[in-house]
């Protein structure tokens, strides 16, 4: 009987490490392998190095005027070091080792987030939400690099206050929306009676304005009933308006 050589596969974005008799012996490139192993002692392992996205939902934190609320994150992550990452972690069994990354990647950016969270005020974590997260710490980074992790970004997906918050921040709003408007309103009065003053005054001692006001004047009083208007020198004998 001819022995035929055991294929093992390595495939793109993939790293291989080849085990003979459960000891390291080589690490593999991308592609195909071929091994004569009659007594099946031979067992590759391979790892990813392309971008992972983890989710972590419903993470409950106090702000640092003692807010309870809910916060909601993602990690992006990949295997940066895959040497550091096999002697860390489980990888012989996949998907233990895989949990396992996944645990200490939400564990410590969790405790990292919720001490970031403690120190701002409630009502300044929304407009403040990206600068947070703007540049991943470099301690975080160097923590998770001991295991052979890159964090490429970590960031905040939802944050959600209770609903009596939430109320009393809707009614804030409402608030600082009907002051503005308050205000505008104010600055169009002054505004229009600062207009009316300087015509006033513009008007005082232009007689032209003065003659037209007279008239203006004298057509109200005839709508009011049949009158006689005798008009002489107005700028001295005056008006005089019989029945």
């Amino acid at each position: 009987m001819k022995l035929l050589p055991r294929k093992f596969s390595v495939l793109p974005n993939h790293v291989g490490y080849l085990f003979r008799k459960n000891r390291f012996d080589v690490k593999l490139e991308p592609g195909i392998y071929r091994y004569f192993d009659p007594l099946k002692e031979i067992h590759i392992i391979t790892l990813p190095t392309t971008i992972k996205i983890q989710n972590v939902v419903n993470q409950e934190v106090l702000t640092e005027d003692n807010i309870a609320l809910r916060f909601s994150y993602f990690i992006e992550y990949r295997i940066g070091d895959t040497d550091k990452y096999v002697t860390r972690f489980d990888v012989h069994n996949h998907f233990a080792g895989a949990y396992e990354a996944e645990q200490l990647l939400h564990n410590l950016t969790q405790v990292y987030l919720r001490d970031l969270i403690s120190k701002v005020a409630s009502e300044d974590l929304n407009d403040r939400r990206e600068e947070l997260l703007n540049v991943v710490p470099e301690t975080l980074r160097r923590e998770l690099s001991d295991y052979g992790l890159e964090l490429m970004r970590l960031m905040l997906r939802d944050v959600t206050f209770p609903k009596t918050i939430q109320d009393l921040f809707a009614r804030h709003l409402e608030a600082k929306i009907r002051a503005k408007a308050d205000l505008e309103n104010a600055r169009t009065t002054v505004a229009t009676a600062r207009a009316l003053k300087n015509a006033a005054e513009l008007m005082k001692d232009d007689d032209n304005i003065k003659f037209f006001q007279l008239l203006e004047t004298i057509n109200k009083i005839a709508d009011k009933g049949r009158h006689t208007f005798v008009i002489g020198d107005l700028q001295h004998s005056g008006l005089s308006v019989q029945k």
